[in-house]
């Protein structure tokens, strides 16, 4: 099983027993992540900054690789739809995907 903690959503901790997306594992847990275009890789919506674990992560997709040289993606960030989990990691929800009606712990 892979772990994945949100630091910002009180440490909330989420589980996977394969291998999937960073959404599709936050979705089958119930937890609410803007992805406008439908976890697609179109737009940089559902982007989170990885803290712990990029190693766990398959590598950049193309759609992140375009984001990230037109500095759309920081070095430590990806796209969670995108980014499938291999192993366990720490990941945070940036200020400016934050959803209204969540409750953060920063």
């Amino acid at each position: 099983m892979v772990k994945i903690v949100i630091e910002n959503l009180g440490q909330k901790e989420v589980w996977s027993r394969g291998q999937a997306s960073v959404l599709k594992v936050l979705q089958s847990n119930y937890i609410d992540w803007m992805h406008a275009c439908g976890g697609k890789g179109r737009c940089t919506t559902c982007k989170m900054i990885v803290e712990e674990g990029w190693d766990h992560l398959s590598p950049r997709s193309g759609p992140e690789l375009n984001y990230f040289k037109k500095g759309e993606l920081a070095d430590n960030e990806r796209l969670a739809c995108q980014a499938s989990v291999l192993g366990s990691c720490r990941i945070r929800v940036p200020a400016e995907t934050k959803l209204p009606h969540m409750r953060y712990s920063d």
